[in-house]
């Protein structure tokens, strides 16, 4: 597989994967990055044979390496999400699971998404939507289920994938 493609299939579900680890985007996307740069000097040398099994283990290795740096005293690392601790393996299912959702929510049409995500992330109701955006409820409800609809064509897990993004 190509680097470029590599990156772009790999990169958003393994900053998700870091993210159980993290809790940091920013870091998340640092420590993803180094391990695609390792990956490209490993490539050089002609020395990989699984790129996903690669990634992902460096991936995990630097998220630890990176947490036991700022907080030595607990050697209890282990990914975990909102609902508790994860198995390494959730982790990195979830991972593309969350990429698929992201993605998606991604190709929705502009307002549609920022309607969808003012309610769903933001938590916010019809009506402060509807307000902040100057268009009315019936809009927004319109929108909501518009971008609902649109999802579970796109998304198979798409019921457990949008509670991690309320």
């Amino acid at each position: 597989m190509d680097i470029t493609l590599t990156f772009q299939y790999y990169y958003r579900p393994l900053c998700l994967y870091a993210m159980h680890y993290l809790h940091d985007i920013d870091a998340a996307e640092d420590v993803v990055q180094e391990c695609f740069a390792k990956l490209w000097e490993k490539k050089q040398e002609n020395s990989i044979d699984n790129v996903k099994a690669f990634l992902y283990t460096a991936v995990r290795n630097m998220c630890i390496d990176s947490i036991r740096r700022t907080n030595p005293i607990d050697g209890n690392v282990v990914p975990s999400d909102l609902e508790g601790t994860l198995t390494d393996g959730e982790a990195e299912e979830r991972s593309f699971h969350e990429a698929e959702l992201w993605t998606a929510i991604d190709t929705l049409p502009t307002r549609c998404r920022q309607v969808f995500m003012m309610s769903k992330r933001d938590n916010m109701k019809y009506r402060e939507i509807a307000t902040e955006l100057g268009i009315s409820e019936k809009t927004v409800e319109h929108q909501v289920s518009k971008a609902l609809k649109i999802l579970r064509g796109k998304v198979e897990s798409f019921f457990y994938m949008l509670s991690l993004c309320a």
